[in-house]
């Protein structure tokens, strides 16, 4: 262990690598279950559930082994709603094989991005981005950690009037998580190791109480399942014949130009998702060097590539890097070895996928609204009161994260805030050829969303 992932060098242990991969795999294992879910209005579900966990060991292995960083990978949010609501049910109609479009187009974007990062673009990208963008990233993804968090545990719910509102203190779901919260937070006082692995599975076992009392109510048709597990084991693998190396290059070559549009869009959401989480969780882990690059970039963006081709071959979304992954780093993980437990993890929920499907959103949510905090602590050591273009860039990236539900919006808005305030307060010399490139690539995207509402 010692001589794979440098253990002493990094100040961690073995027990701490595992425990931190245990609790990012426990806080991202609702992909498990959502991504299915979502997939499954356009393919075979139980084809979906094994590639889905398939793909993320791989990547995470190649993440573990290439890179030594506690990153995680999974099927990407929102890349997932794209590929199947508007991509196959909408852009080509639902046909019966539309998903074979999608799936060759998440393997070209795969493909692309092997090669980016064997022409180390990407990681001239996630190097080149000023130090208080980078810390403005880090604070917004803590926010969006910990909205979605809120938002899965009913805490923070929808409103007609005011778009979001405060969950019901009725809600057995909201209740637990703010219970789970306070668990975390009294045993991270007290040093306790595993303190939010400990929580998730403490608010796991209270909604198991609730549920048993008759206070937590299942109802399927509303979304709302039981917390106790249907079995312990299942090797119901079958399904993968109908998702495995389902392309259809055939269809692309007749529709290239639109084709080419599905690729993009792909390519866009990933590249600055990815940027972001992995920036954000670096930064968090201090993983960062002194000049505020992360060592080893190329690596961790090539495992994040070949995991997204890989996925396209089995059958799911883009693969990416996963924001849960500073759960791990709150735990003391700081190596592979963390993504490396974490990857075991998936492979094992291949055959105890009960198990990890029965554990509820209100139970992780505790453990994201904690991990949100820590890294929204990163905005102590933002500047705003030297050069405006650091300030805005880093306040945009912060707040539009959240509001926007999107890393690779704030991220765009974060760095065309920061080269227009460079070009028009004399600074433009300071704008790198990076830099220009990101603005570029944003504009055009502006362009093409106009284009597309219009």
């Amino acid at each position: 262990m010692e001589q794979l992932f440098h253990l002493k060098e990094h100040g961690t242990t073995v027990k701490t690598e595992v425990i931190a991969g245990t609790t990012t795999f426990l806080a991202m294992a609702y992909i498990l279950a959502v991504n299915p879910n979502i997939l499954g209005a356009v393919m075979d579900a139980n084809g979906v559930f094994v590639a889905t966990a398939l793909a993320s060991a791989l990547a995470t292995f190649l993440m573990a082994f290439l890179a030594n960083y506690p990153i995680a990978l999974s099927a990407g949010l929102g890349l997932n709603a794209y590929f199947a609501y508007t991509v196959c049910l909408g852009e080509l109609g639902g046909a019966e094989d539309a998903f074979t479009v999608a799936l060759t187009a998440v393997l070209v974007e795969g493909i692309i991005f092997i090669l980016m990062s064997a022409f180390k673009i990407r990681e001239a990208l996630v190097n080149g981005i000023p130090a208080n963008l980078k810390l403005g990233i880090t604070g917004g993804i803590g926010l969006f950690v910990a909205f979605i968090g809120m938002q899965g545990a009913g805490l923070i719910v929808r409103s007609e009037a005011t778009l979001v509102d405060l969950g019901s203190f009725k809600s057995a779901e909201m209740v637990l998580c703010l219970v789970g919260l306070m668990i975390i937070v009294i045993l991270v006082h007290y040093r306790v190791k595993g303190a939010v692995l400990i929580g998730i599975l403490a608010t796991w076992i209270l909604g198991m109480i609730a549920e048993k009392i008759g206070w937590y109510v299942v109802d399927m048709e509303a979304g709302v399942f039981s917390v106790f597990p249907p079995s312990l084991v299942s090797f119901n693998f079958s399904g993968l014949k109908n998702t495995a190396f389902k392309f259809n290059f055939a269809w692309a070559g007749q529709h290239i130009v639109q084709f080419i549009a599905i690729v993009v869009s792909f390519l866009y959401v990933d590249l600055f998702d990815t940027v972001g989480t992995v920036v954000g969780v670096a930064s968090k882990a201090g993983l960062l060097d002194k000049d505020g690059k992360l060592p080893r970039a190329g690596r961790v963006l090539l495992a994040d590539a070949v995991g997204t081709a890989a996925g396209a071959c089995l059958g799911t979304s883009t693969i990416t890097s996963f924001v849960e992954s500073s759960a791990g780093v709150a735990e003391g993980g700081k190596t592979g070895l963390t993504a490396f437990t974490t990857g075991c993890w998936f492979l094992l929920a291949l055959i105890f996928s009960p198990v990890f499907l029965a554990i509820p959103s209100f139970a992780t949510a505790p453990a994201l609204v904690y991990v949100g905090m820590l890294m929204v602590s990163s905005v102590t050591k933002m500047h705003f009161d030297g050069d405006l273009a650091d300030a805005i860039g880093g306040y945009m990236a912060l707040v539009m994260m959240p509001l926007a539900y999107s890393i690779a919006t704030g991220i765009m808005f974060a760095m065309l805030s920061w080269v227009i305030v460079k070009v028009f307060t004399g600074k433009s010399k300071d704008v790198s050829p990076v830099m220009w490139g990101v603005f570029v690539l944003f504009i055009l995207r502006i362009i093409s969303l106009v284009a597309n509402f219009s």
